[in-house]
């Protein structure tokens, strides 16, 4: 191949979405280098003659034609810059505003009546008593307790109050879930997906086989033409170089479509956030939940960073400070992150650092299992069959599946995600093999002879064809300003990339494999939480506490970008139908017109332009197919959403003052007594009460100080005052009672009667150590030996309420 065939087949390709600068770079390089060329060409018109004067074409205006053709290339710059941030911003917005449109108005101004919300309501209102220093001890005994979500409510009222605007903890808390469900982590999602498209379509635009088709027409015609034909020379690449480019825009587009829907589908499904804030509400784990994105895209980065052996330090610092954040945020996390990892680390890093990475795994895991053991106190460890002994199969087999497959939609929406899940990963597994296959296949002289140099390291070369790959980054911009090169030089540069590009030979075949690993170990252990019994289903889904409201929240992790590559893949592959099908009669058009003369006619080119044109219709055909598949889908589930609604009417009812059942954690008559009772003692003095009959609400509602207003009250903590009270009270011994009661604060003691225990936290396994709370023959006997002096008496809201304070001697 002449040089002059390789200028005409080839382009240099840079990615100069991002900064205009390298692409002035490019331009500034191939003016240099036709220079370079044009004074070589001189130097040796006494022995090339012919070639004195190509280059003699190829002078100033061959320059000038070289910067209008990059200047041209450059026009689309910013508008390619601009359509992520463009489809981000729309995708993540509307995520926002379905997560705000679903949120229950009712739990503003009063609080969410459940079993874990009154903790992380207190742990608020502590950082707003304490300061930012009590993070590090939130209990109420003082240990730790992952404090990020709490930290985050409160420089939300912090904020506010900047701008004189006084924000309740309700209000702050319900701020922060949304920021945190609405916007981090719909933005995870589309940044992991587009990670996993990025790496897809790195190097193979949507319609690479049908440029494979006309590029190959393309060579043959111009291999064909004397070096005289200049005219024909040039016409058909340059057909070709519009063509390729109206399919990397096809590709593009593709991906950013695919992207701008991505955070609709993240905050479509019940798994994550709505579930969590239903169950409990499991606050800190579903804010590291909705940050676990960032931390699995940045160290899927790492592994592409040790893979190339380059800007190591970069990701791993970055990696490092997302997983400290998401520790913050709640520490069992890293039980999800390593679930879905491990099949990267297998598939993508070396052997020492695979084993490295599992000795931490095991490490971790005898450091929980140590920590389990030293803090809950039990006789069935050694038995893991009788482990949650409690718990009950709440799905059988196929309803469990289903929901893994479904990703938790409900209805029409529920079965086409169902089947392009998986139809997609049949494709992409089609997709990848076969080009795994024909990679395989290629030589290393055959990746020489028809590759030409490549410009960024980032593009990824296909050795089995002669058509120039597109990085897929987010904002790809082709600049093709080919400046002429000899044999050799295409030689080296081929040398070159074809090591480049042997890193990356299997990304794609592993990718599919990785993503699909991954979804079935989650799918697994969802199973054995919500299906199976017995040993190892406990021991399995242990580190969730056999949860399902937990566990469902990793579906959308690995089951979104399944889905996105597998649409793209399916995609691809009706191209690739269209191509062949384009192909057949155009090619043999023109094998019969060139069999007649060695230089092709007009007409020839009309039969390789009917191939581009074909494949143009075929890019944007499917474009639009995918486009209206994934709107249909999205727009779908907000219509058909059972679940999603289920569980915002629940929690309209947890947060309802209006119950049938008196004793309920909080009702329109306790609100009036727990009122009543801290204007009679303010908000110094302590007071004690069965914090299972809603009391424990006073701190947050009125300002009072509760001696533990959270349910689990750990009686195994040596520093904890709660347990110590509930053993002195149960004793019966009245100084016993005053000796721990007394000595708690300066302030006047009270205990408060209001009822027996709530029917809605009949499940918390520790609830008969508050039994003596509301024994009412005991309470007698203290009130009748003075220990307790009735003070108020609220018997018109329920029988046996009333106030007393402690008989200490202040």
């Amino acid at each position: 191949m002449t040089s002059e065939q390789i200028t005409n087949t080839g382009s240099v390709s840079g990615d100069c979405g991002s900064a205009q600068a390298r692409a002035r770079t490019h331009v500034q390089a191939y003016v240099q280098t036709q220079a370079r060329q044009n004074g070589s060409a001189k130097d040796g018109s006494a022995t090339n003659g012919p070639a004195r004067n190509d280059s003699a074409k190829d002078g100033p205006s061959g320059r000038k034609h070289g910067l209008q053709r990059c200047h041209a290339m450059l026009r689309p710059a910013s508008s390619h810059a601009l359509l992520p941030w463009l489809t981000s911003i729309i995708g993540v917005a509307s995520a926002l505003c379905l997560v705000i449109a679903w949120f229950p108005s009712t739990v503003w101004n009063t609080p969410i009546v459940s079993s874990d919300a009154p903790a992380h309501y207190y742990f608020i209102h502590r950082l707003l008593d304490e300061g930012l220093g009590a993070a590090l001890h939130l209990w109420p005994h003082d240990s730790f307790y992952p404090p990020l979500f709490h930290v985050c409510a409160y420089l939300v009222i912090k904020i506010a109050a900047l701008f004189g605007v006084q924000c309740s903890i309700y209000a702050a808390f319900n701020i922060t879930w949304i920021i945190a469900s609405g916007v981090i982590f719909p933005a995870g999602m589309l940044v992991l997906c587009r990670y996993f498209l990025q790496r897809w379509n790195r190097g193979n635009p949507i319609s690479n086989p049908i440029s494979r088709i006309s590029q190959a027409l393309s060579t043959s015609e111009s291999s064909s033409v004397s070096e005289s034909s200049n005219i024909s020379n040039q016409q058909v690449p340059s057909a070709g170089n519009r063509q390729y480019d109206a399919a990397s825009d096809a590709t593009f587009v593709l991906r950013n479509l695919i992207g701008l829907f991505v955070p609709v589908l993240a905050v479509s499904s019940v798994c994550h956030p709505y579930g969590l804030l239903n169950a409990g509400p499991l606050i800190a784990f579903g804010f590291a939940m909705s940050l676990l994105p960032f931390l699995i895209a940045a160290t899927l980065r790492l592994f592409d960073a040790i893979a190339a052996r380059e800007h190591i330090a970069k990701w791993l610092a970055i990696t490092a400070v997302a997983g400290v954040v998401c520790l913050v945020a709640h520490p069992r996390i890293a039980f999800t992150y390593a679930l879905i990892l491990v099949p990267f680390i297998v598939l993508r890093l070396p052997w020492k650092l695979i084993l490295g990475a599992f000795i931490a795994m095991c490490v971790g895991a005898v450091a929980f299992v140590a920590l389990m053991l030293t803090s809950f106190k039990s006789d069935r460890w050694a038995n893991p069959a009788s482990w949650f002994h409690s718990h009950q199969p709440s799905k059988n087999l196929w309803e469990s599946i289903s929901f893994c497959l479904t990703d938790g939609l409900d209805g029409f929406p529920a079965i086409l995600f169902a089947l392009l899940l998986i139809v997609g990963t049949a494709a992409a597994f089609v997709c990848a093999s076969r080009r795994a296959a024909a990679r395989a296949s290629d030589s290393f002289s055959s990746a020489a002879s028809t590759v030409v140099p490549v410009a960024s390291a980032d593009v990824d070369v296909d050795a089995s064809t002669s058509d120039i790959a597109v990085s897929a980054a987010d904002s790809p911009v082709s600049v093709s300003c080919p400046p002429p090169a000899s044999h050799s030089n295409a030689t080296d540069a081929a040398s070159a990339s074809s090591e480049s590009s042997r890193l990356r030979r299997n990304d794609r075949l592993r990718d599919v494999i990785a993503l699909t690993a991954a979804f079935l170990l989650v799918a697994l252990v969802y199973v054995c939480t919500v299906t199976l019994v017995g040993a190892l289903p406990n021991i399995i889904s242990a580190p969730w506490y056999r949860d399902e409201n937990r566990i469902m929240t990793m579906l959308p992790l690995v089951a979104l970008p399944l889905l996105v590559i597998g649409i793209n893949a399916l995609a691809e592959c009706v191209s690739a139908c269209a191509a062949s099908a384009s192909f057949a009669p155009s090619a043999s058009s023109f094998s019969t017109k060139n069999s007649a003369s060695s230089v092709p006619s007009l007409s020839s080119a009309s039969a390789v332009s009917s191939v581009k044109n074909a494949s143009f219709a075929s890019n944007w055909i499917v474009l639009i197919a995918v486009f209206l598949v994934i709107a249909i889908l999205a727009v779908s589930a907000q219509i058909v959403c059972p679940s999603r609604s289920a569980a915002r009417d629940t929690i309209i009812a947890h947060s309802s003052l209006n119950q049938s059942d008196p004793n309920e954690q909080l009702t329109e008559q306790k609100i009036a007594v727990l009122r009543k009772v801290t204007k009679r003692t303010g908000t110094q003095a302590t007071i004690i009460s069965d914090p299972l009959n809603g009391s424990m609400y006073a701190e947050t509602l009125f300002n009072a100080n509760m001696l533990y207003p959270i349910i689990n009250a750990r009686t195994d903590v040596p520093s904890a005052p709660f347990g110590k009270v509930e053993t002195a009270f149960a004793s019966g011994d009245a100084q016993q009672v005053l000796g721990t009661v007394c000595p708690l604060t300066d302030a006047p003691e009270y205990f408060l009667m209001m009822g027996d225990q709530a029917q809605s936290l009949q499940s918390f396994p520790y609830r008969a150590q508050y039994d003596s709370f509301h024994n009412e023959e005991l309470i007698d006997t203290y009130v009748d030996g003075g220990t307790l002096v009735k003070v108020a008496d609220y018997s018109q809201y329920g029988q046996g309420w009333a106030l007393y304070r402690f008989g200490c001697t202040d």
